[in-house]
C-alpha cells in the first residue's frame, strides 16, 4: 500500500534503523515506548491486523516470532523476560493499520487490560 508507513519503512522510500531483519520481516524501535525496550516487529507483506491473517500467512508468522527472539536477545531482555503483543483494531491502540507485534520488556511488567 502507497500510503502505508511501515510499506514504505519496507521498501526504503522511508530510512529507518533496523534493530534486526530477514527476507519477510524487521524490526524497529518503537518512537513512544511503554517500556525501557519496546520494538515492532513488521512483516514486510501488507496485512492489515491480525483479524486479516489467514492459513497462507503461516510462514510470515513464524518469521515474525523468530526475529522476535533474536531481538530479545540483541536487546538483553531474552533471559529476563518480555512481553509479545498484537493490538487488533483501534480500540486496542492500533494506530498503524499494518500487522506488527509488540516486544516490550526491559522491566518488570504489570497485568494489560
Amino acid at each position: 500500500m502507497q500510503d502505508c508507513l511501515f510499506c514504505r519503512m519496507s521498501a526504503g522510500e522511508i530510512p529507518v534503523e533496523k534493530v534486526a531483519e530477514n527476507d519477510q520481516v524487521f524490526a524497529i524501535r518503537d518512537i513512544n515506548p511503554r517500556a525501557p525496550i519496546h520494538d515492532l516487529v513488521i512483516p514486510r507483506e501488507h496485512v492489515d491486523n491480525a483479524r486479516d491473517i489467514q492459513w497462507n500467512h503461516g510462514d510470515m508468522l513464524a518469521a515474525m516470532f523468530a526475529l522476535a527472539t533474536d531481538v530479545a536477545r540483541i536487546e538483553g531482555v531474552y533471559d529476563a523476560g518480555y512481553r509479545l503483543a498484537f493490538n487488533v483494531g483501534d480500540n486496542a491502540g492500533m494506530t498503524i493499520h499494518h500487522l506488527h507485534l509488540h516486544l516490550v520488556g526491559g522491566r518488570v511488567l504489570g497485568p494489560e487490560g
